[in-house]
């Protein structure tokens, strides 16, 4: 084999330019086919220790009603398709403000400092809101994933971008769901909660989650969404499911644990099918934004 040296000095090499285009061409196609791909996996359960400190004894309740106001006013639940929307761009500057008002109150609040319950509901909240709030910020985009903000040549959407600051500490999406509410709850309907402004995901509720709701809320959005076709359908002898349940089999118990939870919580002709279902699944997801 020859050396570097005897390599570079054949004649055969295309000239510089030629050389530099080509690997700028195949670097080209590369992040083409990865901007393309869906998602495959999704970050692992990460435990961050700082969010496990809280206080049992506090019963203060945390105000999420400006949110829930932003939401009564923008969020149509009664979309023909049965997905719940929000029309981003007829938000008004009034309803924008109060966004941003609550999402700055939340931020100021010593959150390690009230019961769990209370944090749950927190989180969610912020999530949520947080993820409204970026969409906005760069509407019109035509998926989530549009919007850059994320490190890494490989990296789509705004998930790991450090959005909020909580008792002095930023916080990105990502921080929010894989190193606080799914290691610290280990509730698998955290999935049914968190609304990342597709299609595909389960409906953003038009209300804010509470400690007086958020059981009855968790359930009722994991029945609505294991029984629309975006949860679950069978397309002949192939069971479909959303890609929530393969990038998070672990929290599910998985691909069995998966299937479980799904005869759990599904009904009618559904239900039938599951309870005799013993192959596996196939996945899928739609990113478009969750616009009207």
């Amino acid at each position: 084999m020859p050396s570097d040296s005897a390599h570079f000095a054949t004649p055969r090499r295309p000239p510089r330019p030629a050389l530099l285009a080509a690997r700028c061409g195949a670097l080209l196609a590369l992040l083409a086919l990865a901007l393309a791909a869906p998602l495959q996996a999704a970050p692992k359960a990460d435990l961050w220790p700082l969010w496990e400190k809280h206080n049992a004894a506090n019963r203060l309740h945390i105000d999420h009603g400006a949110w829930s106001e932003f939401l009564q006013r923008n969020v149509i639940t009664k979309h023909p398709s049965g997905i719940n929307r929000l029309p981003y761009g007829r938000v008004t500057d009034l309803d924008k403000r109060i966004l941003d008002a609550y999402i700055a109150q939340q931020q100021a609040l010593p959150i390690s400092n009230y019961n769990r319950k209370e944090q749950k509901a927190y989180w969610i909240n912020l999530y949520n809101a947080l993820t409204v709030q970026v969409v906005l910020e760069h509407y019109p985009v035509k998926s989530i994933r549009d919007i850059d903000l994320s490190s890494g040549l490989f990296s789509r959407g705004p998930w790991d971008a450090k959005l909020v600051k909580v008792e002095g500490t930023e916080l990105s999406l990502n921080d929010i769901e894989h190193r606080i509410l799914r290691p610290i709850w280990h509730d698998p309907r955290v999935h049914y909660a968190l609304n990342c402004a597709s299609l595909g995901c389960p409906n953003l509720q038009p209300v804010a989650f509470t400690v007086f709701n958020m059981d009855g809320l968790l359930d009722d959005a994991a029945r609505a969404y294991v029984n629309s076709p975006r949860g679950a359908h069978f397309e002949g002898d192939r069971l479909i499911v959303s890609s929530i349940y393969a990038w998070y089999q672990e929290d599910f118990g998985g691909p069995q644990g998966v299937l479980k939870h799904l005869r759990h919580y599904a009904k009618g002709p559904l239900a039938l099918r599951l309870a005799n279902w013993h192959k596996g699944f196939d996945d899928a997801y739609d990113w478009r934004l969750n616009a009207p």
